[in-house]
């Protein structure tokens, strides 16, 4: 038998070899008409046996009866009679699959609310995992996390408890977090303080802590930043009036907070500066 036959092609072969069966059958008593009276009986009863197999695989379903050759002793069977390998076992499945269909089931699908069926400790420990997954791809502040539970449908009074252990192992630190915004927005987009201050509060950061984490940028590092930032855009720019440049480099560092009176020296010096608008 292939290793790879189905159980529909071994069910359709085992009907088969029945049929061929019910026909050698019916042949041998055609032939034979001076066969013993035993022997007629039992072709009767191979005869009926074939017969009603054949039926049964016709119904695609339904274990072999227990009558018959079946029932007999197997050195009694004639070859032809014997079980086909796998046949009466996934008849028997297919039959006990049969069965089942229009019983009541024993299972449920699962609730449309699936958190609220879900015990404390069990709804503890997915507000956990929710949390751990957050801070795996980036810092959270804990306002963040608690945006992102609340979104899962975590209940409040659970996601405080995780929210407070995690602050408790170091796992949720709103000033290492804000100190760490600042610096890297700071460094990368050139956030002035004002704009730095506006991305603290967006993110849920207390104004006791933002303060804090802006102490970290002083006057004279907005200018050095502002310096930087004008000096960038005006490779791009080169060629134009004088006012363009001056117009476009305002509202670049407008954009990122920075102050008329931080913005407004730095871009007439870098102008001016410029070779273009030198005077000879």
């Amino acid at each position: 038998m292939p290793a790879h036959e189905s159980p529909q092609d071994r069910l359709a072969r085992a009907a088969a070899a029945l049929a061929e069966a019910q026909r050698v059958v019916e042949a041998r008593a055609a032939a034979s008409d001076d066969v013993p009276a035993s022997r007629q009986r039992t072709g009767g009863r191979a005869r009926t046996r074939a017969r009603a197999d054949g039926d049964a695989s016709r119904g695609g379903a339904g274990s072999l009866p227990r009558t018959g050759w079946a029932a007999a002793d197997p050195a009694d069977r004639p070859d032809w009679a014997l079980p086909v390998e796998g046949a009466h076992t996934d008849a028997a499945r297919a039959g006990e699959r049969g069965a089942r269909v229009g019983e009541p089931r024993d299972w449920a699908p699962p609730p449309d609310d699936v958190e609220s069926q879900i015990p404390e400790a069990d709804a503890e420990s997915v507000a956990r995992a929710i949390v751990l997954r957050q801070l795996s791809m980036a810092p959270r502040s804990r306002a963040q996390l608690e945006r992102k539970l609340r979104q899962r449908g975590c209940d409040e009074a659970v996601a405080a408890k995780v929210l407070d252990r995690m602050t408790e192992v170091g796992l949720v630190d709103d000033e290492a977090y804000a100190q760490m915004l600042v610096r890297s927005r700071q460094a990368g987009k050139g956030l002035a303080r004002r704009a730095l201050a506006h991305e603290l509060r967006k993110q849920g950061i207390d104004q006791e802590v933002a303060d804090e984490a802006l102490g970290q940028v002083g006057a004279g590092d907005e200018r050095i930043r502002a310096e930087q930032l004008v000096a960038k855009k005006l490779r791009s720019m080169r060629g134009m009036p004088p006012e363009v440049q001056a117009r476009r480099l305002a509202g670049m560092l407008a954009r990122k907070g920075y102050s008329g009176e931080v913005a407004w020296p730095v871009i007439r010096d870098g102008v001016d500066g410029l070779p273009e608008h030198q005077r000879d």
